[in-house]
């Protein structure tokens, strides 16, 4: 390549450069803390009052079992006052192709415990739970643990079944699409409990966007992407303020950073 052409290419090359934006932002951020002043709080279920109790205090996390006795922790809360197990969700933005993409929410029963504890849901897809106990000690139990996830959409004080189906053996299956009668909008949230050992719950928040976040152990949180405006973000706890969806407003920047100091009560 000639001198002349080599300049001329390099001189069009630093102008289309200089042309371009700097940087290239797709919404902002969206990042805090959920706290919450008031105590820890827990229940206590006796494992004799319930099937399986000799199985289902072989659950891994030793923090839930005392004795004869299963803990469940309905609220926790850190030193600093950071709330553990709540849900952040920008409320007011539906992503259509977030929705279609949605392949559903996922829970498994093991050592008589639903797992996730807190997660979210679309509302039409599917839910899917699956039977990981078996007890080997127990002639009755050996093919399975009987698991029967009832589930219940949640709003104040009135709540509706959705399913309710047993889940007798081991790597017994159920899938069935979450229904909020009346829209999503219409409802809190959505609950899992099985009906032969109570103690085992579980909490979902209904999303239509993928701006949402199941908040760290110290009650801090980071949502990306999100487009720029103000937004409607609402924060949930199934058990703090009664399962009540407290409602913020944060305005978001184009590759900016909005903060989000959600303290609940």
């Amino acid at each position: 390549m000639k001198k002349g052409a080599m300049k001329l290419a390099f001189g069009v090359a630093a102008a289309a450069f200089l042309a371009a934006p700097l940087a290239s932002f797709a919404g902002g951020t969206i990042s805090g803390k959920v706290t919450y002043a008031g105590k820890a709080e827990q229940k206590e279920f006796s494992f004799a009052k319930f099937p399986n109790p000799k199985f289902c205090p072989k659950l891994p996390d030793t923090s839930l079992v005392q004795g004869d006795k299963r803990i469940l922790k309905t609220i926790e809360v850190g030193k600093d006052g950071g709330l553990k197990n709540a849900i952040v969700s920008v409320h007011d933005v539906e992503d259509k192709s977030f929705i279609d993409g949605f392949k559903g929410t996922e829970v498994i029963a093991e050592f008589c415990q639903f797992l996730p504890f807190a997660g979210v849901v679309v509302n039409t897809k599917n839910f899917h739970v699956e039977n990981h106990d078996a007890d080997p000690d127990d002639p009755k139990s050996t093919q399975g643990v009987l698991h029967n996830p009832h589930s219940f959409t949640v709003k104040g004080s009135s709540s509706a079944t959705g399913f309710n189906i047993g889940l007798a053996k081991k790597g017994d299956t159920l899938d069935k699409p979450v229904q909020f009668r009346g829209g999503a909008d219409k409802v809190g949230y959505y609950r899992l409990q099985c009906d032969q050992h109570e103690f085992m719950q579980s909490f979902f928040l209904p999303v239509a966007n993928p701006y949402h976040a199941i908040v760290k152990e110290d009650g801090s949180f980071e949502l990306k992407g999100v487009p720029a405006g103000k937004h409607k973000v609402v924060v949930f706890h199934p058990f703090v303020g009664r399962g009540k969806l407290n409602e913020f407003e944060v305005e978001v920047t184009e590759g900016g950073t909005a903060n989000l100091k959600a303290d609940l009560k």
